[in-house]
């Protein structure tokens, strides 16, 4: 990966739907070399999926909070992955080193319906303790951070 696939990155992530024409213009590259290069991007792994940032709050999904998850006995971690793979409200989840086991970022439409979904949680098997945070008001959130060329061949991300 060059400077050129970085600015490409980049500016995929400011708008994944930016044409062609207008991203060669912009890269300083034809048409048809942006494409192969996005096309190798895609084919390496490094551009995973394309999708679309709804704004929840919009649509009446106006709370979020953080629900960490300890589990008591590890047998059961395949079976809480799935379930919270299959749980529209779970929109993350991570198995984590610490005092707990998963952290999971829950958004849902209100008090009740996140309680339901935590009672769901503190009921499966091999859950342990919980602790959930609720997110008052959100800052900043960034889906994929840009990416900076980095002395050598390493590369980093702008925070």
């Amino acid at each position: 990966m060059d400077a050129t696939d970085i600015k490409i990155i980049n500016s995929l992530i400011d708008n994944s739907r930016i044409s062609l024409s207008e991203l060669s213009a912009d890269i300083h590259l034809s048409v048809s070399a942006v494409s192969e290069r996005i096309r190798k991007l895609e084919n390496e792994g490094i551009i995973a999926r394309y999708t679309a940032v709804i704004n929840y709050d919009r649509l009446g999904f106006d709370v979020t909070a953080y629900m960490d998850v300890s589990m008591d006995d590890p047998t059961y971690k395949a079976e809480f992955i799935e379930f919270a793979k299959r749980t529209p409200d779970i929109v993350e989840c991570d198995y984590v080193a610490g005092d707990y086991d998963f952290i999971m970022k829950i958004n849902t439409q209100n008090t009740h319906s996140l309680d339901k979904v935590l009672t769901a949680i503190r009921s499966l098997k091999g859950v342990g303790r919980t602790k959930t945070t609720f997110v008052l008001s959100k800052h900043k959130e960034a889906f994929s951070p840009k990416l900076v060329p980095a002395k050598g061949d390493r590369i980093s991300k702008t925070t």
